[in-house]
């Protein structure tokens, strides 16, 4: 596990870099996640054929650091992305990003110029709104998040997202989550990015009017099988190769 200090959130952001060959892929996870968590089966597949792999916990998650005065709002973590990518020095880069990681991401990609070669998303917030989750978390003050609902939340969850859940920051799940409600209009920003992109959905999300949109404006799409949003979890190996046929 390695680090740095990020100027935005004030504080020490970790991420593994895991070596391998080829353009590194920086993955960027979703609410109440942490890509230490979440990853490591994905890029240990031979489906992701040994590729370079950095996976970064946001501020407020996994090993990171989680200051009380941070937003840990979609703009704020972006600026965290782009300082990782200068930090590691990179050149050139992929950037994945998951659920509120894919919104992150998009952000993220219009900072990034040159060195990024292409990004891809899965099954990203494109909308203000939010969604199940960010919707049930707001449906609380944070005062009233932070000191009673969060652990019930954890308690009743059995999926794997209970065990990162369980060590995000909750005023950090909760900002993260106001943030996805108060919302931009990232379907838009990201048909508009300049780079090769690609959107990827599990099968048992579809259909999905967002996914029917960029399928028909000509961006490339996927479907993994026998999953559906928590696709790194529940088909590790079909994201995997997804992600090797793009990031090559």
């Amino acid at each position: 596990m390695q680090g740095f200090y990020s100027p935005t959130a004030r504080c020490y952001v970790r991420f593994q870099d895991l070596p391998g060959s080829g353009v590194p892929v920086v993955f960027v996870h979703g609410l109440g996640c942490a890509s230490s968590y979440e990853y490591p089966r994905v890029v240990a597949d031979p489906m992701f054929t040994g590729k370079r792999a950095i996976l970064l916990d946001l501020p407020g998650c996994g090993y990171s650091e989680k200051p009380q005065g941070y937003s840990y709002s979609i703009s704020d973590q972006a600026k965290v992305v782009a300082e990782l990518v200068v930090h590691l020095g990179l050149t050139r880069c992929y950037v994945y990003g998951h659920s509120m990681g894919g919104s992150i991401s998009i952000e993220a990609a219009e900072q990034l110029g040159e060195c990024l070669l292409g990004l891809v998303v899965s099954e990203p917030n494109f909308h203000p709104g939010g969604g199940f989750f960010s919707q049930q978390i707001c449906h609380y003050s944070e005062s009233e998040f932070v000191s009673t609902a969060w652990q019930q939340m954890v308690e009743q969850e059995n999926s794997p997202w209970a065990g990162s859940l369980a060590v995000n920051a909750p005023w950090a799940v909760w900002r993260g989550a106001s943030s996805l409600v108060s919302g931009s209009n990232w379907l838009t920003r990201f048909m508009a990015l300049p780079v090769a992109k690609q959107l990827v959905f599990g099968e048992h999300s579809l259909p999905d009017n967002d996914f029917t949109t960029l399928q028909d404006a000509g961006i490339p799409t996927v479907v993994l099988p026998q999953c559906g949003h928590c696709m790194s979890w529940e088909n590790p190996g079909a994201l995997a190769g997804a992600l090797a046929m793009f990031c090559r």
